[in-house]
Parts: structure tokens; sequence; C-alpha cells
């Protein structure tokens, strides 16, 4: 006869099961009162940080200096809510896992950056005067960088950490308001350490690259982006500066009219060789073909010392978008028959000169006028932190490129965004990279737009990452009689008058090697080559007015598959949309 009591083991686990649940309440009751405490934290960052900003760019140090404290507070406050365990155990759970690791690594982010980088800039500030950045009568004074270089060293490691991090959190697997949020921040980070980057860079580079141990001298190569080379466009014009003492100064320009092809080609990687054959060492438009900028800047000095003697210490290499970034900072300017804004003056640079002045000699002095006024304007007028923003822009989409001739100085561009160098992959992350070169022989690629896209993940069990890139022809359809002959080339290197013919080619992780290799659907004959450690392959591609290609390369192998993918790119007039889609295996 039963007493009513359950038997042992059936209480045993009604127990556990009670004891769970409770757990489990008590466990989603911590993280939502948490939760709620650090998403307050960090609101109160985002509106500290945006009210900081305001009060650097006033120059109010006193007024950054509370909110710095406060911001520091709230956002240590965001961190420790949410790294303890439990809440890191809900951040293992499938569906809304991914949101409290997101909500744990914005705190992170927002605290490290918080103690690690804002402190020593705000240190910067109260030394160094942002209001001119140095710049005293045309000259830099090159004393303070020597004092500003180690806190922004500082900062540079912590936003660079950031950055990283940002990058690597799935705002696609969150909540839509948390997405925002997760971009929001991820935009910032970047701007933030671009810009710290490029200063530190600056710090550490322009004392002695500006003559601060002796003169120095510079060829500055103008890049033109309606012909596309590897690292922006066809050198147009190029020029030499002397720096000494912190004072810059244009010394003579020249046009690539004074540089004949050599009948014998300067030494070339073998890389450069396989896809571009010896070209870019014997004509000097054509050296900005090489991947390589550490290889192309060594050719561009060896050709003008070749054609005007003395010692060059250095290759400045700047596309045409850079003088729309400068002149949001300088102001209009005129050259020849021009009035310039920085909202036409790509347009005129790139297209419109070529209706309005036939006679390339011509052309070539007005594009020499336009760089002197620029360089002048620049070094002579506008707000220097404007400069400063400006410059970090163009050096950010890769518009700007510099070698020294100097090891230790190629060193540190080496391993920045102003070295123009091939990237080298890490164990987080890895780049792949799309070289652009024109062979219209026209001015044609400033009617091309572009778009690239990258797929990482695994096809029949192998790591993979895919590029797929397409190019359009945005030309009118009446491109061959409405455009001039300079422009479409006129079917002078066998291209009829308003196609566009351009080597495509695509690099890929390093180690890793071509699965499978298509164009439109198909496969045909390709170019390939090793840039490095990097296998790529090379399109050749025609297309008529209105037409557009898709070309697909997979990858496998070592250094493929799901790791952070950076996309590098040819410096475009308009930059590609650049996308992270599903993978869809084509192999």
């Amino acid at each position: 006869m039963s007493d009513g009591r359950l038997p042992v083991r059936r209480r045993w686990i009604g127990w556990t099961v009670g004891v769970l649940l409770s757990l489990l309440l008590i466990a989603i009751g911590w993280v939502c009162i948490r939760g709620i405490g650090a998403v307050n934290d960090l609101q109160q960052v985002a509106k500290g940080a945006s009210q900081l900003k305001s009060s650097i760019a006033a120059g109010d140090l006193e007024g950054a200096k509370p909110l710095a404290k406060s911001i520091a507070h709230n956002a240590e406050s965001a961190r420790n809510l949410t790294s303890d365990p439990v809440w890191h155990a809900f951040g293992a759970l499938p569906w809304i896992g991914p949101n409290f690791s997101a909500v744990s690594e914005i705190a992170e982010i927002a605290d490290d950056v918080s103690a690690d980088a804002l402190t020593p800039l705000l240190d910067v500030a109260a030394g160094f005067d942002l209001a001119s950045l140095g710049f005293a009568g045309g000259a830099i004074d090159l004393a303070p960088f020597a004092e500003i270089a180690g806190p922004l060293g500082t900062a540079d490691t912590a936003l660079s950490t950031a950055q990283l991090q940002a990058r690597r959190i799935d705002a696609d697997a969150t909540l839509p308001p948390l997405a925002d949020a997760i971009r929001t921040t991820r935009s910032s980070v970047t701007e933030a350490a671009t810009v710290v980057g490029s200063l530190h860079g600056a710090a550490v580079l322009l004392p002695p690259m500006l003559g601060g141990e002796g003169p120095r001298n510079y060829v500055l190569a103008m890049q033109n982006n309606a012909e596309l080379r590897s690292s922006g466009g066809i050198i147009g014009s190029i020029a030499l500066l002397h720096a000494e003492g912190g004072r810059i100064t244009l010394q003579s320009q020249a046009s690539t009219r004074d540089f004949p092809p050599l009948d014998a080609a300067l030494p070339l990687s073998d890389s450069t060789i396989a896809l571009f054959e010896d070209r870019p060492g014997r004509y000097l438009q054509n050296i900005t073909s090489i991947p390589d900028f550490s290889e192309a800047g060594a050719a561009i000095a060896a050709r003008w010392e070749g054609r005007f003697g003395g010692t060059v210490d250095g290759v400045i290499a700047v596309d045409a978008v850079v003088a729309k970034h400068l002149m949001a900072a300088t102001g209009d300017l005129t050259f020849g028959p021009f009035t310039a804004t920085s909202e036409n003056v790509t347009d005129i640079l790139l297209s419109e000169i070529y209706a309005a002045v036939p006679d390339p000699a011509v052309q070539d002095e007005i594009f020499a006028q336009a760089a002197g006024a620029l360089f002048g304007a620049a070094l002579s007028g506008g707000d220097p932190r404007a400069l400063i923003g400006a410059l970090a822009t163009s050096a950010e989409e890769g518009r700007i490129r510099i070698w020294s001739v100097h090891e230790d100085e190629e060193a540190v561009l080496a391993g920045s965004a102003l070295g123009g160098t091939i990237p080298t992959d890490s164990v987080d992350a890895t780049s792949v990279g799309v070289l652009m070169n024109d062979t219209t022989g026209g001015k044609m690629d400033f009617y091309t737009r572009a778009s690239i896209s990258t797929s990482v993940g695994s096809c029949q069990g192998t790591p993979t990452t895919q590029v797929r890139v397409t190019w359009t022809n945005t030309a009118p359809a009446d491109a061959a009689t409405s455009l001039p002959p300079y422009v479409t080339a006129d079917g002078f290197y066998g291209v009829p008058a308003g196609t566009v013919r351009t080597l495509i080619a695509v690099y890929g992780p390093e180690g890793a090697t071509p699965s499978h290799i298509d164009r439109d659907g198909a496969e045909e004959g390709v170019q390939t080559a090793m840039i490095g450690d990097r296998s790529a392959v090379q399109h050749e591609v025609s297309l008529a007015p209105g037409e557009s290609t898709t070309i697909t390369v997979e990858f496998q192998g070592t250094g493929a598959g799901e790791r952070l993918t950076d996309v590098r790119h040819t410096p475009l007039i308009h930059t590609p949309d650049t996308t992270r889609e599903p993978l869809r295996c084509a192999s």
C-alpha cells in the first residue's frame, strides 16, 4: 500500500529539474539586469564620444578631460557587466548567443579604446597645437613630432587591435538594432584607426623624410585613373620635390614625353614579367602596373635619375582623386581654361580636358599647372587638420603610395597602407586582391565600374575562398563617335572605338591555389603568376558600351576558408562596391 510519496528516483529527477529551472530563471534575470546596465553604459559611451569629438574639434581640451573620464568609467562598467561566466554561457547558445557575444565584444572594444587609445591621444592634444599641426610660414616644425610619436604609437596599436576585433563580429547574426550598432562601431573605429595610424606614421617618418637630418629629393608621380594601372593609373605627369628643414619646394616638372622607351628594360620581378612582360621596365607610363609599389617606386626613381641625374631619396605616387579630397580643404583652383572645385575636379582632369583641349602637349601643360596649383595651395592654405583628414582618407583608399630608398623608412612604409606593398596574411585574417590594367590605349576607364564580392567556407570539404569581380563599361552607345579619339584610342591598339579592353588579375590568400576559374560561367584561357606566395590569374576582357562581365575565381587549400578576408584593389575613380556573400560553390 502506497504512502503517497514518490519513489526516490522520481523525487531526485523532480528536484534536479526544479533546481535547473530555478538556476535558468536566475541566470536569465541576471543577464537581463546586467544587459540593461551594459546597454545603458554603452549608450553613454556613444553620447560621450560624440561630445568629446566636438570638444576636441573646438580646441576645448579642458572640457574634453571630464568627458574622457566619463567615457572610461562607462566603458569599464559595460565590460565588467558582460564578462562574467553566466554572460559568456549565454553567448554559447544557438540563435541568441551571437547577440550576447556581440554586446560583450563591443564593451571590450570600448574599454580597450578608452584606456589604451583615448588617454594617449589626449596627452598628445595637450602638448601639440592641433590648430596648426606644426605648419608655419610654408614649413613644418619637425621638433614636436618626436614627442608625440610614442603616445601615438600606443594609440595606434590599440585602435588597430580594436579595428580587427570589430571586423570579426558577425553583424548579420545579430538582431537588427544591434547589427546597426555593430556597423556604427566598426565604422567609427576604422575611421579613428586610419587617422591615428596616419598621424603615427607621420610622426615617425616626417622628421627624416622632410629633411630634418639633411636635404631630401622625392619624385612625385601623378597617376591618371582614366587609364588604369595596378596602383591607380598611368603616370600622366612627374615632378621633383625638395625637402629641407621641414620646408618643401617644387623643384622641376616633366612630362612622360621626356622619358622615351628604353631599349633595354629595367630589371623586373618574375611576377611582373609573367603578368605584363617587360613593358613596365621600358615605358615610364607602365611602371605603375607593377603590383608591389616597393618594386615600382624603385623603378620610377631609376628612370628619373637616368634621365635627369641626381639622387632620389624616395617616390610618392598619387592619383587624381586625391585632388578632390585635398580641394575640400584648400578651396577652388584655376588652371588652364578651367576653374575647379572639389566636386568637379576629377571630371575635369579625367574627362572634360580631352574634349576641351585636343592637343596632348597642351594637356600636359595644364596637368602640370593643376599639380603646381594644388601643391602650392596645400602648403599655404586650408585648415591643416582638414588637410591631414584629406590625406588620411586618400591613404585609406590606397590613393597615396610612398617608397623610400632608406631601408629603415621603407620598413615602416611597407607595413602601412602608404607602402603599397602586397599584404602579409595572419592567423586571423587574409587578403585577396583585384588588379585592373587598361590595354585600350585611351582614357576609357572614366566610364568603367566594378563590384567585388568575397565568399568563404568549404567546397567538397576543402577550405575555400571565392572572389567574384563584375566589370562594366558604362560609356554611351555612340561612344565611338561622341567621345574624342584621344579618349577611345580610335582603334590604334586594335580595340574598336568605344570598347574597353582590360587586364583583370585576381590574387588569392597566401598558400591557396585556384581550384575553379570562370568568366560568365564559362572557362577561358588565363595568364597565371605567383605574386610572392599568392597565386594570381589574369583575364583579358573587352567590353563594348553597356556590356558587363563577371569573373569568378575559387582558391582552396592553406590560407583559404573561414577567416576574415580583406579585399585590396586598384583605386578606381568610383570606389567599387565590396561585399561579402554566402558561398555558392562553383566547382
